[in-house]
């Protein structure tokens, strides 16, 4: 499968070593950055760049890593068809393509290890959509009607 994968300088070290280890297992990844560790850079830049690369069908999926994982999940998540989560198992890994079309795999480096990723890695890099299921279809449609009410334009900014 080809999919692109990005870290801030938190994640760096993991997205190495997983780009490396879905390469030899046959995949094509796509290096978005970080290619370097700039402690300066942020994490919002890494999810548009790999939202960006999605919608622009470079790769249906992608990998996001930054420490927590929950910065690139959040960023990520504010861009409509975008559906990223956060990871830390493997049943939520591939449970969340598989009922909610996930496609989006975020990992924290801190939380997880690098024995850990590959596994969460191969089981959403393995999961389908089950379109079938007529049940996920229509929570999948709902999901989708949210993000439409809600969508805000460029520059758009919540009043909380």
């Amino acid at each position: 499968m080809k999919l692109v994968i990005a870290s801030d300088h938190a994640g760096f070290a993991l997205k190495e070593e997983m780009r490396a280890i879905l390469a030899a297992a046959g995949h094509e990844v796509v290096d978005l950055g970080a290619y370097k560790v700039e402690a300066e850079d942020d994490y919002p830049d890494y999810a548009v760049k790999v939202g960006e690369a999605i919608l622009a069908g470079v790769a249906a999926r992608g990998i996001l890593i930054c420490g927590s994982g929950v910065g690139v999940c959040v960023a990520a998540n504010k861009i409509p068809g975008i559906r990223a989560g956060i990871c830390h198992d493997t049943y939520s890994a591939h449970q969340g393509v598989e009922h909610d079309d996930m496609n989006v795999l975020v990992l924290g480096a801190r939380i997880i290890g690098s024995a850990l990723a590959p596994e969460l890695a191969h089981a959403f890099l393995g999961a389908k959509f089950q379109v079938q299921e007529p049940r996920f279809e229509r929570r999948f449609k709902k999901v989708l009607a949210i993000e439409a009410k809600y969508q805000c334009g460029e520059g758009s900014r919540s009043k909380a």
